[in-house]
């Protein structure tokens, strides 16, 4: 049945209002396969409130879908269907990498094809919106969800946070019934918690939050973003959740958002005990007056505001147009119409986890995997004997956090990746150890298998659960069992490859200095098996480029290529020895540079030019550069442009990406590569908060990655 949003609004009581604006786990449905326990079961939840209430999180399969959304259709008064939301984070059955994997790309057609294949199985179950993308920038690897974010920089966090918004809702999200709406999150800033512990005190200013934190929140919402979800930090000393400044000023004034704002869990009563509010009453107010129109899986909503309306404490109308954007994007998805939207039992059997999606996640974890060091080591001969060592040798825990429906007993195994290109008396598989453990008789195995060998393959890493949500770490080094096994291996003197399954970026000191060669794997998914061992073959080309420093020691956290100069840098051409910004015991530049990542041909940059050395804001600066490829193989090579403004307003960064290329070249083949800059792309925060560009002198630096680069200099005139 059609449903205009605001004539369905005059007919809803306050109280159907209000249950509008809360969502509810499944358990609490009726038609319900699972069951209300724990602290769900202390909620005081009533029929009533669960027959008002407007969306459900966590449900998911078409048949139970239909079913829940049927019973509920017949509940609710009105008839008002509900709204279904999951985390599908990086795939729904189907398991493309980590987030901050496909970061590595640095490919935005993979990334959203990623998504499209995510909504279309998550579409099918019957989803409606899908809680990505995380947008977080990150520079801390101790903080777990880094995982979730595409990297630390603010223009390839926005490309990506554009790709992934086409992908999860299309051109058409109305009619497109194999598409979900987009809730892009956290907003704001929930990747600078201090220390690098979850749910941690966030302080920026308002000058760093806006250059480096919010640009790719705000690409996601220009690229038609339906819905926002609020972080669980605080911003300049308020919870997100209750900071009317973030969410009413900026967002919904200054941005003109107007879809739905919904808190992440439970995030509407932590008011509490972040201080900010006496009691759920008082965290109701200062929520709805922030903007916030849905809460999730807490009730201050339902038991405090009709009584703070009665009472004059806050105006209905905040209600009914937090009520009237939810109704406004039920209409949109056309639930008025179709309850169900794209749920459908058989569709769902055809298309979730099929084999076409499943080539899909392969091919985008090909070009995730950074390969950051090879002493001539790979790619793997067929005719050599491998010994695969390690927990994650045949371990199907791959696919990472966030990966809600996805199969580790589905996942292809790196033991039967490898396994399929050579032949069975040429492979040993063996554990070594657990993750944090060993026993006696899995170092002996281990032992024996690495001495009978040609090449030593170890497959390292983190357990899933150490990475992601309420998974921080003070020590990002790998388990110290396994720096110990790789230490008794190294003993042997025979070539090592390590292949690494984590989720964040790892101290590597007993790793890289061990290994004849590194494969950063992350969590590469469904098909990481397959993946990796086609690069390890080298039937692929490793093309993957570092989105986040790997930090040389934990100690120098938060490490990160855009950094300030400071006013004693270290290897100025005047410096003093000591006196300067710099570490004792390290060095003060990341083991691994953002950018960074090597294939199995080499390339040379040469003829670095500028058509003209000024630019002004009618005339871009155009830049050519030569790549050549110097070695055996074809190859990939990713150049990247970056900018330093010598001198700003403010401080500003040593260097910012502006652009990249990807090209294919093959063995001898050269290429000019071009890039133009626009005067636009030199704008920045100035201390006033305007945001313009200062004419003057600028360097430019193109190269592999951000530390390897060509330099060039050039003027911005007036």
């Amino acid at each position: 049945m059609e449903k205009q949003p605001a004539a369905l609004l005059k007919l809803m009581t306050l109280e159907e209002k209000i249950g509008q604006l809360l969502q509810l786990a499944t358990p609490f449905f009726e038609g319900a396969d699972g069951q209300i326990t724990g602290p769900m079961a202390e909620m005081g939840v009533t029929e009533e409130t669960v027959r008002n209430t407007g969306s459900v999180l966590g449900l998911t399969g078409a048949r139970e879908v239909i079913n829940i959304q049927k019973q509920h259709l017949a509940n609710n008064r009105l008839g008002i269907p509900l709204l279904v939301m999951a985390d599908i984070v990086h795939g729904y059955k189907t398991i493309f990498p980590v987030p901050l994997a496909i970061g590595c790309s640095w490919d935005m057609e993979l990334a959203e094809q990623s998504a499209e294949i995510a909504a279309k199985e998550a579409a099918a179950a019957g989803v409606h919106v899908t809680f990505a993308p995380m947008v977080d920038l990150v520079r801390d690897p101790r903080w777990g969800r880094v995982m979730e974010s595409t990297g630390e920089d603010p223009y390839l966090n926005s490309e990506f946070a554009r790709a992934f918004v086409r992908g999860f809702q299309g051109k058409d999200l109305a009619n497109d019934i194999n598409r979900v709406a987009a809730c892009v999150k956290h907003f704001a800033a929930y990747g600078a918690a201090e220390g690098g512990r979850d749910y941690n005190t966030v302080d920026l200013s308002e000058r760093q939050l806006r250059e480096f934190y919010l640009p790719a929140y705000k690409a996601a919402l220009d690229e038609g973003c339906e819905m926002v979800m609020t972080a669980f930090n605080t911003v300049d000393g308020i919870p997100a959740s209750g900071n009317k400044w973030l969410m009413r000023d900026l967002l919904r004034g200054e941005w003109a958002f107007d879809g739905v704002l919904i808190s992440d869990w439970g995030a509407v009563k932590e008011l509490i005990p972040h201080g900010v509010a006496a009691d759920e009453s008082e965290a109701a107010m200062k929520a709805i007056k922030a903007g916030v129109d849905i809460e999730m899986m807490t009730t201050c909503y339902t038991d405090h505001l009709q009584r703070l309306v009665e009472e004059n404490e806050i105006d209905v109308a905040l209600i009914d147009e937090a009520v009237l954007r939810i109704l406004e994007l039920k209409q949109k998805l056309g639930l008025f119409d179709q309850p169900y939207r794209g749920a459908n039992e058989e569709r769902e059997q055809e298309i979730v986890g099929s084999a076409a999606h499943r080539k899909a996640a392969r091919e985008l974890a090909l070009k995730s995997c950074v390969l950051v060091k090879n002493d001539g080591v790979l790619p793997l001969g067929r005719e050599q004997k491998i010994a695969l060592i390690g927990p994650f040798a045949a371990s199907g825990d791959i696919l990472g956090p966030w990966s809600w429906l996805g199969s580790k007993e589905e996942a292809v195994q790196l033991a039967t990746g490898i396994a399929s290109k050579v032949d069975a008396s040429l492979l040993s598989v063996t554990e070594g150890c657990g993750i944090e453990d060993a026993t006696d008789a899995q170092w002996q195995a281990a032992y024996a298998a690495a001495k009978d060998a040609d090449i030593v393959v170890l497959a390292l890493g983190e357990h899933s659960d150490m990475s992601g949500e309420a998974a921080s770490r003070s020590n990002i080094r790998l388990p110290q069992v396994q720096l110990e096994l790789i230490a008794q291996l190294k003993q042997l003197g025979k070539p090592m490859v390590t292949v690494l399954f984590n989720g964040r970026p790892l101290d590597l000191h007993g790793v890289i200095d061990q290994s004849d060669a590194v494969l950063e794997a992350w969590f590469p998914g469904t098909e990481g098996g397959a993946a990796i061992a086609e690069l390890l073959f080298g039937e692929s080309e490793p093309t993957g480029r570092l989105s986040m420093s790997f930090p040389y020691s934990v100690g120098q956290v938060p490490v990160y290529y855009n950094r300030f100069n400071t006013g004693r840098p270290q290897g100025a051409p005047d410096a003093q020895v000591k006196y300067v910004s710099q570490y004792l015991d390290v060095p003060n530049e990341p083991l691994l540079p953002f950018g960074y990542g090597l294939g199995y041909t080499t390339f040379t940059y040469s003829g670095a030019k500028m058509a003209m050395d000024t630019m002004s804001a009618s005339k871009p600066l155009h830049v050519n550069i030569t790549v050549t490829n110097t070695g055996a193989r074809a190859g990939e090579e990713t150049v990247q442009l970056y900018v330093r403004d010598m001198a700003g307003d403010v401080v500003r960064p040593l260097q910012e990406l502006k652009a990249f290329r990807k090209v294919m070249l093959q063995p001898g083949e050269s290429k000019e590569i071009s890039f133009t800059l626009e005067e636009k792309q030199l704008r920045y925060y100035h201390a006033d908060l305007t945001f313009t560009s200062d004419p003057g002198d600028f360097e430019l630096y193109i190269g592999p990655n951000s530390r390897d680069v060509e330099t060039l200099k050039f003027k911005l005139s007036k």
